[in-house]
């Protein structure tokens, strides 16, 4: 079977990484499912409607009669479908347990040994690093929020399966057409572009970034690498871009001069993360990310031309 006439299923395919994702499954040839539940009212994907390898079905990733029927036909399974980070997890524990852990462990159950699975997980779950030690695929997994412990277990059922690759994101940036504001770099951006101040806690606190297309394309080189990937874990990330938050800002402050940046001592991340991540393992089977940080702080400055704060967040 080739790529391109493989059918690909993905949760959550309209979200802030599907609705990046799907347009390029579907510019290789494949046929992709999308379930969604449209919950913040996106209409991402309407672009691709035209599309007669698209279906996108209105549902929840948790219904095991649909996933079910859904699974048996794919060659190609992508569980986005996710309450992404660590305040929204917090706020909703019950849910976030339901979607982000047992509706994949659900989907796993149904999932035959021909399937590829590629999943993503975050490499917040290293928690608190050591400083000026990288943090590798080796480096045990020591998650402090919620949403950390579920990726966790969720990564351990996944390798176990043997069938499946997870890719353990960075802090994703970039713009998107289910955009986020919530994220690091794209709220700092905004703040910058808007407010022209910033107000950092743990200004100190160092963590990798990747922007959203080349996260789309982390899943499809894993698509492409699969019988020499699966069973594993891989960081993804840019390998110049770990950094702490004050450095950050001091990029976006290169491209708007007039970023006022100030330091409180009060406030502190809910997933305390703070290390820096080693992405050679992906690097070394030929993955390497397009988007450096300055290119996308660009393209978001360009973009909050476009839109405001109202309902682009996850909480």
């Amino acid at each position: 079977m080739t790529k391109a006439s493989l059918q690909v299923l993905v949760t959550g395919g309209a979200g802030y990484i599907g609705s990046i994702l799907v347009p390029e499954l579907l510019a290789r040839g494949c046929a992709v499912t999308v379930v969604d539940n449209f919950c913040y009212g996106q209409t991402s994907l309407l672009d691709c409607c035209h599309n007669e390898k698209l279906t996108i079905l209105r549902g929840d990733a948790r219904d095991e009669a649909l996933i079910r029927k859904l699974v048996a036909g794919a060659d190609v399974i992508i569980p986005l479908a996710c309450l992404v980070g660590a305040p929204l997890c917090a706020q909703k524990p019950i849910e976030a347990r339901s979607i982000n852990l047992d509706a994949i462990l659900m989907l796993l159950k149904h999932a035959s040994p021909r399937q590829m699975i590629l999943s993503p997980t975050t490499n917040s779950g290293y928690g608190i690093g050591q400083e000026g030690q990288f943090c590798t695929e080796e480096t045990p997994l020591r998650p402090l929020s919620l949403y950390g412990k579920l990726k966790v277990e969720l990564e351990e059922a996944l390798l176990a399966s043997g069938r499946a690759v997870s890719l353990r994101l960075a802090t994703v940036f970039g713009i998107s057409p289910r955009m986020r504001l919530d994220l690091l770099v794209n709220d700092f951006t905004y703040r910058a572009v808007t407010d022209r101040f910033v107000v950092l806690f743990e200004a100190h606190f160092k963590r990798n970034y990747i922007h959203v297309r080349d996260v789309a394309r982390a899943f499809l080189h894993a698509m492409d690498h699969f019988e020499t990937m699966k069973g594993q874990a891989y960081n993804v990330g840019l390998s110049e871009a770990n950094l702490s938050k004050m450095e950050l800002c001091l990029e976006i402050k290169k491209q708007v001069p007039d970023f006022t940046i100030m330091e409180s001592p009060i406030g502190e991340d809910l997933d305390k993360r703070n290390y820096i991540v080693s992405n050679e393992k992906i690097e070394r089977t030929g993955y390497r990310p397009r988007v450096s940080l300055q290119q996308g702080i660009a393209e978001l400055i360009k973009g909050y031309q476009v839109i405001r704060r109202n309902a682009y967040a996850n909480i």
